[in-house]
């Protein structure tokens, strides 16, 4: 085979790895955001009404978070199996749950009709959605992480990242088309809810048959002719990797915080609460531009990092991410519709720049043997520091406070931890990647680790 023809082939797979990456995560988070929209809009009302309006919203938001504890379940099994038995497998099977679980979702009794059972059942399927989400991102960024040249693996770590934006439109989008247009007013509460998640059970089709055509991570292919595979890669990574875990888990914890403000249901309930007074549908389009700013600053953070490193990136998001958080309820509060635009544009440019460069640092950090777990439990332990219960937290401090400038506060230390975070991992742009290189990979990767790999020396022939 040339050279060309060679270089023809590796180019549109990389296109069909990011196509498949892109369309998959979209389909995931879609499922994962459509609960929190709904939390935040009628979920208080329709199962967990007999608490009371302020209770019931906490409650609702509560079930948001709940999903988190399951994530590190799902990142444990699919890291497990990731790292033994391949990439692949795992996004083809957290696909499935997290579309099974929403369409269930969409048929689902209310408290009135059910009672306390709706409720529950509405919890058991949110669980299923945390352990699909918490194995999710793991596959998807290794497989476009490890399909991708060196240069370019900020770009191609960038695609699934850019899921959870289109993912976060379209579940709004969609949920504002339902209010605005198709099942206005008090339709949206008796029937109109259930369509988005129904919705899903399509779109899982298409992701699967999508991700099915992608062909295994080239790393892993390696570790498994070569018969590297860890026995028990989790075991490995916290006995030797456990600082490596919270570090990248604190990376983004302020990242995922600021996101859940938004994604997790609690900027839509506040605009639309008394305190503001904006209209549903309104403030759905106003988060639908928002994930559209998110996706371009997204975009361009993975862009970023291949030119000037992912820290440098990272410390640019997160500082602009710093100085919107006051501004961000301050702009809200003028009950304004331009202003809660203006709001939700300045603060995407730090949550983009804080999100694009995550996948290619986090696979540059972990050993290929240990990778998917890695990535995995690290990425679902700071999305229960950070976003887990954030719109919770983010509530109850209105509540007792009768204002928003605690909420910020609380962004604003949660920024700052991530920077620390940041500022003591190193950056290890084009480190190569595969099992050959684990030497290297098992060390250096922060500022406290001096160690470096001892030189490969050639095994010495016995005399003939």
């Amino acid at each position: 085979m040339s050279n060309s023809v060679r270089a023809h082939s590796a180019a549109a797979n990389q296109r069909r790895v990011a196509f498949a990456t892109i369309v998959g995560t979209t389909v995931e988070w879609y499922d994962f955001f459509i609960y929190a929209t709904a939390a935040g809009l009628v979920f208080a009302q329709l199962f967990f009404e007999p608490a009371g309006s302020q209770i019931g919203l906490l409650l609702s938001f509560a079930s948001v978070g709940i999903s988190f504890l399951f994530r590190p379940l799902g990142a444990f099994l699919a890291g497990h199996y990731g790292d033994k038995i391949g990439r692949r497998a795992m996004l083809v099977l957290t696909l499935l749950l997290m579309g099974g679980a929403t369409t269930l979702i969409g048929v689902l009794p209310t408290y009135e009709t059910a009672g306390v059972m709706a409720p529950v059942l509405l919890l058991l399927l949110r669980i299923v959605q945390g352990i699909s989400a918490g194995g999710e991102w793991g596959g998807a960024v290794l497989m476009a992480v490890e399909h991708a040249p060196k240069d370019r693996r900020g770009r191609a770590g960038s695609f699934p990242q850019l899921g959870v934006p289109l993912g976060m439109l379209l579940a709004s989008g969609i949920t504002a088309l339902m209010t605005g247009v198709i099942s206005p007013g008090d339709a949206f509460l008796e029937w109109g809810w259930r369509a988005p998640f129904l919705l899903s059970f399509v779109l899982i089709i298409v992701g699967y048959i999508v991700r099915r055509t992608v062909d295994e991570s080239p790393v892993f292919q390696e570790i498994a002719e070569k018969k590297q595979q860890a026995k028990v890669p989790v075991v490995e990574l916290f006995k030797k990797h456990w600082l490596l875990v919270i570090l990248a888990a604190l990376v983004f914890a302020g990242n995922n915080a600021a996101g859940y403000m938004a994604t997790g249901g609690f900027i839509p309930s506040y605009a639309t609460s008394d305190a503001v007074g904006l209209e549903r549908t309104d403030v759905l389009l106003a988060i639908t531009f928002a994930a559209a700013m998110w996706f371009v600053f997204t975009a361009l953070a993975g862009v970023l990092s291949d030119k000037i490193g992912r820290k440098k990136t990272y410390l640019i998001g997160f500082s602009a991410q710093l100085l919107a958080v006051f501004p961000l309820f301050w702009l809200i509060n003028t009950g304004s519709l331009g202003m809660l635009y203006l709001a939700l544009g300045l603060f995407t440019v730090g949550l983009g720049l804080g999100y694009g460069p995550q996948a290619a640092w986090y696979s540059e950090i972990f050993p290929a043997s240990v990778r998917f777990s890695g990535v995995s439990i690290s990425y679902a332990l700071g999305a229960i520091l950070g976003g887990a219960f954030a719109p919770t937290i983010a509530a109850a401090l209105v509540q007792a406070t009768g204002g928003s400038t605690a909420v910020s506060v609380y962004l604003f230390i949660m920024t700052a931890v991530s920077i620390a975070a940041v500022l003591i991992l190193r950056d290890r742009p084009g480190i190569d990647l595969s099992i050959n290189n684990q030497a290297e990979q098992e060390v250096g990767a922060t500022i406290f680790d001096s160690r470096r790999a001892a030189p490969f020396e050639a095994p010495v022939k016995a005399d003939a």
